[in-house]
């Protein structure tokens, strides 16, 4: 999505900018996931959830290209690819563990 070299192209607000880069539900399912430790792409698709593997994979590419994960293939037969969140995208936990917060007392209000 937006490298380094792209930051004039990225919104003023910054508000729109960290949207453009997680607003997607299932980029932030993925940064849920990844901040346990590193997952092979089988894994990050049952713990998703109702995902189609071509919406993951492009998902998945969009982040890295934006440096949020990293992505290290394996030269085996049959390939293993694992992804990993960079230093970058650990740095989105703080609004990952607030938006949880949020989550939990709004179910408890409903209730």
């Amino acid at each position: 999505m937006y490298k380094q070299k792209d930051l004039k192209e990225l919104p003023d607000c910054p508000v729109e900018t960290t949207l453009m880069l997680i607003g997607d539900k299932w980029k932030v399912l993925i940064l849920r996931d990844l901040l346990t430790g590193t997952k092979r792409f089988g894994e990050l698709k049952r713990s998703v959830g109702n995902v189609s593997q071509k919406v993951l994979t492009a998902q998945l590419r969009a982040m890295e290209e934006s440096g949020l994960l990293t992505r290290k293939v394996y030269a085996e037969v049959p390939p293993r690819v694992e992804y990993s969140l960079t230093e970058l995208g650990q740095s989105l936990k703080p609004i990952l563990d607030v938006m949880k917060n949020w989550g939990e007392e709004y179910k408890a209000s409903a209730n």
